[in-house]
């Protein structure tokens, strides 16, 4: 498996507007949510800025931050 590339820096004098970085996401103990692998689950638990433990029926996992492939519902 191949890592994914280092994003490329912005410089200062470049003609093109640098790139917005995402908003990070929060979310609160009770939140449903869906994973891209994982499926339809809960949060259970939250650590501050660093993991969520979200209860997914079968399994309970715990899902590190950025949360790339977790969304709200």
């Amino acid at each position: 498996m191949k890592k994914p590339p280092a994003p490329k820096r912005h410089l200062p004098t470049s003609p093109f507007k640098a790139p917005l970085t995402p908003a990070p996401k929060h979310f609160a103990v009770g939140d449903q949510v869906t994973h891209d692998m994982h499926g339809l689950g809960r949060v259970i638990g939250i650590e501050d800025g660093i993991a969520a433990l979200v209860d997914f029926g079968a399994a309970r996992m715990r899902i590190l931050s950025p949360y790339d492939k977790m969304t709200k519902l």
